[in-house]
């Protein structure tokens, strides 16, 4: 076995083992690990740094991918991965986060999404913050003559369904229990998830039927 060849069955062999909550747990089987990992050699075979995904490939690879739009959620995306907050996704990373993105369990993914709406990575989802959030993801309607307005009134309605201990913002605590409630709350903010169809068709991808024609 070269010695490349070694290199990655260690780090198959690593990441399979990931349990730990906390840290990023993974949920892809070995044979799909391995998948992954030959699909992120190919995506940063031509980036400048060869060995780790920059944000604009990233965002390229969640708009082709997972037919995703929105600039900023795509920018807080990038950073939920880059666990390291080094301004690149390494091959742990992407793998890990994958893991969250596609098969995690609520709780996985409750945090996560957390994350991505925690716009200023305080520990809370702010008042502005809801309002940015809303106003990026809501299709303006031509007759509204104020829809800052309607905005408005829907960051209040939002904060008396899901502001628990009503302090005027959302903690990780009021986020949680209002998604164990209402598990559609998850994304209230925005996309941040794929759509069950497109996340189905990524783990074709590394499924043992498909060719690794990526």
């Amino acid at each position: 076995m070269s010695s490349k060849r070694q290199e990655q069955a260690k780090i198959i062999e690593k990441l399979s083992k990931k349990k730990d909550k906390e840290h990023g747990m993974c949920h892809f089987r070995k044979n799909e690990i391995e998948k992954l990992l030959s699909m992120f050699n190919k995506y940063v075979e031509n980036t400048t740094n060869k060995k780790k995904l920059d944000r604009l490939k990233f965002r390229d690879i969640l708009h082709d991918m997972f037919g995703m739009t929105d600039d900023m959620l795509m920018d807080r995306m990038f950073r939920a991965f880059d666990r390291d907050s080094d301004n690149y996704i390494n091959h742990d990373e992407w793998v890990l986060g994958l893991s969250v993105f596609l098969k995690g369990v609520l709780e996985e993914k409750t945090r996560y999404c957390f994350s991505v709406y925690d716009l200023n990575q305080d520990g809370y989802i702010s008042r502005e913050e809801i309002f940015q959030l809303l106003k990026q993801s809501l299709i303006k309607q031509p007759s509204e003559e104020d829809p800052d307005e309607g905005i408005k009134d829907l960051v209040e309605l939002v904060l008396k369904k899901m502001d628990k201990d009503h302090d005027g913002r959302l903690s990780y605590a009021d986020f949680e229990v209002s998604v164990k409630e209402e598990p559609l709350l998850l994304e209230a903010f925005g996309m941040c998830i794929p759509k069950p169809e497109k996340c189905q068709t990524f783990l074709n991808l590394i499924s043992d039927e498909y060719g690794m024609k990526y």
